[in-house]
């Protein structure tokens, strides 16, 4: 009897603390649905894979106590790797800007060579003091006139110190970010398009 009460106590005591310290995964690989489109002109797009500051490699998901001060949330983590979520995403969203499936991975083992490249460095990506940072840089390259164009971009969310609500801040600035990109690859590729006509 002794034996088949200490067997229920300790299967108290494990789901107790299942309960306690359950974690919860997110993930930010869903690109968001433009509300409007870009002719393609059947560019084939490649995208780098996304750098990310060291914090964002970590599972658990970070915010910052102050500029120099980061805490690691152990029961709130990332779902994915976020350098790989991050640039499926974009890849995503490009295809469905452009109405195209022509937008790759950068390298990627196919004989055609690509319009144009793309280039991103996150610096900056975490919650802190009730607003989501996203500071970046992107770069694009025509692969044939080997033309470059560079661009800073920096957004802030309003957010709530609940995890819940930055995971969606984070998910608005990412989407506020992709349509920047595309923005840019359209009057990069229609600028290079009026160049062409006029030689």
């Amino acid at each position: 009897m002794k034996i088949l009460q200490r067997s229920v106590l300790l299967l108290a005591v494990f789901i107790l603390q299942g309960c306690f310290s359950s974690n919860h995964y997110y993930i930010l690989s869903v690109a968001s649905n433009p509300s409007h489109t870009y002719p393609s002109h059947n560019l084939i797009l490649a995208v780098k894979k996304v750098t990310i500051p060291a914090y964002l490699y970590k599972r658990e998901i970070a915010i910052a106590a102050s500029s120099s001060k980061i805490i690691l949330l152990p029961s709130s983590q990332w779902g994915e790797d976020l350098d790989t979520g991050l640039t499926n995403r974009i890849i995503g969203f490009l295809q469905k800007k452009f109405k195209n499936p022509h937008v790759y991975p950068y390298p990627w083992g196919l004989n055609t060579q690509a319009d144009i490249k793309i280039s991103i460095q996150v610096t900056r990506f975490i919650a802190e003091n009730n607003s989501v940072y996203l500071d970046a840089t992107w770069n694009i390259e025509d692969l044939k006139t080997k033309e470059v164009r560079a661009k800073l971009y920096s957004v802030r969310i309003d957010t709530t110190a609940e995890i819940e609500d930055i995971i969606k801040s984070m998910d608005k600035a990412m989407s506020d970010f992709e349509n920047s990109i595309a923005k840019g690859i359209y009057q990069f590729n229609q600028m290079n398009q009026s160049t062409k006509e006029r030689e």
